[in-house]
């Protein structure tokens, strides 16, 4: 896409720091990092977000996070990963470009586990939830 940010970053228009490449993936080091070694593995197809992404190539790009949490672990020895992409708007996601955010963890960093994201819980049972689910899946 033309104008997308992240596709720019891909065709090498823009620098980055890369981190990791391959045939689906770019990994670059995040320009507000929240930690140190936060990276963002940025799917070389064009996709808003993951449902729009080629079925096929959802198991390439993961390939690539799990290289790039590979590589910061030898790195950084963290204590552990918080792994996660915002999908729309609601979620915090600025760019309309798939990408994964892999952020190096450790213990007593201040930070939080996806759970502190959001705090809405249900009014109806999980039996009820499931049922909608399987409902519409038919």
């Amino acid at each position: 896409m033309a104008d997308c940010l992240f596709c720019k970053i891909i065709k090498k228009e823009i620098p980055s720091e890369v981190v990791y490449e391959d045939d689906f993936a770019l990994a670059v080091l995040d320009v507000n990092p929240r930690t140190l070694g936060h990276t963002m593995v940025l799917s070389k197809t064009h996709s808003e977000n993951m449902i729009d992404l080629p079925v096929e190539q959802i198991g390439s790009l993961f390939e690539a996070v799990q290289k790039v949490a590979l590589l910061l672990n030898k790195t950084f020895s963290p204590d552990g990963f918080t792994i996660g992409l915002n999908q729309g708007r609601a979620a915090g996601q600025v760019i309309d470009h798939l990408h994964i955010h892999i952020i190096p963890r450790w213990l007593n960093d201040g930070g939080s586990s996806l759970h502190s994201v959001v705090n809405n819980p249900p009014k109806e049972n999980l039996a009820e939830t499931a049922k909608k689910i399987r409902e519409k899946n038919k």
